[in-house]
């Protein structure tokens, strides 16, 4: 995706405006795992402006090559994976590397740091002065921590991210479309089932509703399930036979959606798409070894097995990363929010536990940003 010279200028002026609003005495050392797409860097500077950045971790499926070689002119990019963070060793090996000794504050997407953050804030040779995360998903993995041995800020749950995830889930929906379209089919005459009711799976059900879509919805919890059920669409009580029913799968909780006993199950000639990787969302190597796979079109792979086939769009993952995954200027208010969460955590005086940035730092967030994008 290009972005205009002109729209740079305003997002770093802009982040500029953010910056020196949360500006710190002493800058900590920090890691930074982000999506780098286009209009990203300037995200990274901001953060390097109240930071000293020792690495940034790209989210291995959501990389433009333009603005990692630009990320790359200033700061190192390192590879991600879960199972860096997922080893205790590795993980402070890793941090030994990059920030032996120092205050080191950790900026995830997804839960990253979750597995190893008892290990790293008891081992490392510095100080884990906290945990910034973004996701809905990675809020889960740090909460289901029994004893978190250090604050964590979530921008999971803030309103300023309401219209990222409407936004979201519009992508999504095109997408997922656009791919069918592509292979000469439509999303019309195929029900949908929706795993997940969330903010991100309500946004869907509601513009696969609005485009005339037969929308079921299935949610783990009972109170999603009834708000979902308050808002006209059909509720599956049995979530196995509902996806024998869908010729459409739309994966949004944020874990695993489908076991790999749940694909022979699909209907035949069903398309599946998740909204975030697929090694959260699906249990692909649980597949029976009876499949085979091959591409069925720009970003749509065949699952063939004696008598049984499904399509799964963009190899499992989000789907809308196929086309840019833009939600426009409105990633902006939670990016800022995540360096309002970095001067909570680098003033050292939050409580281990989950924390949100306060409402009035929200506030003025929404106030600078609606001075320069709602011109």
């Amino acid at each position: 995706m290009h972005v205009e010279t002109t729209d740079l200028v305003r997002l770093d002026t802009y982040f500029g405006r953010i910056v020196q609003r949360f500006q710190l005495p002493d800058r900590p050392a920090s890691l930074l795992v982000t999506h780098l797409l286009a209009g990203r860097p300037a995200f990274v500077r901001a953060v390097a402006g109240l930071s000293d950045l020792r690495a940034v971790l790209p989210k291995p499926k959501s990389i433009s090559a333009t603005a990692r070689r630009e990320v790359e002119r200033s700061f190192p990019c390192d590879a991600l994976s879960r199972d860096l963070f997922a080893n205790p060793d590795s993980a402070v090996t890793y941090l030994e590397a990059r920030a032996a000794g120092d205050d080191v504050l950790l900026l995830d997407v997804g839960g990253y740091f979750a597995p190893a953050l008892e290990a790293l804030y008891d081992q490392f040779s510095g100080r884990i002065l906290g945990v910034v995360e973004d996701t809905e998903n990675g809020h889960r993995r740090y909460a289901e921590i029994d004893k978190l041995p250090c604050p964590v800020v979530s921008v999971a749950r803030s309103p300023l991210k309401d219209p990222e995830d409407f936004l979201v889930g519009q992508s999504v929906v095109f997408s997922t479309e656009a791919l069918l379209r592509g292979r000469g089919d439509i999303l019309h005459g195929r029900p949908a089932l929706v795993l997940g009711f969330g903010k991100l799976g309500s946004s869907i059900a509601r513009l696969l509703h609005a485009k005339g879509i037969h929308v079921t919805v299935y949610d783990v919890s009972p109170v999603r399930r009834a708000q979902a059920l308050s808002q006209g669409f059909g509720v599956a009580r049995d979530r196995d036979h509902a996806l024998t029913q869908a010729g459409l799968v739309l994966c949004a909780t944020g874990s695993l959606s489908l076991r790999g006993e749940d694909f022979p199950q699909l209907r035949n000639g069903a398309y599946v798409a998740t909204v975030t990787s697929s090694e959260d969302e699906l249990e692909l190597d649980g597949l029976p070894d009876s499949y085979t796979r091959s591409a069925a079109g720009d970003g749509v792979t065949r699952y063939l097995a004696t008598g049984h086939y499904f399509y799964l769009l963009n190899n499992g993952n989000a789907v809308n990363f196929l086309h840019g995954a833009s939600v426009g200027p409105f990633i902006f208010l939670v990016q800022a929010e995540i360096l309002a969460a970095l001067r909570m955590l680098a003033r050292g005086d939050l409580t281990p536990g989950m924390h949100e940035v306060p409402s009035e730092d929200r506030a003025a967030i929404a106030a600078t940003w609606l001075n320069y994008y709602n011109r």
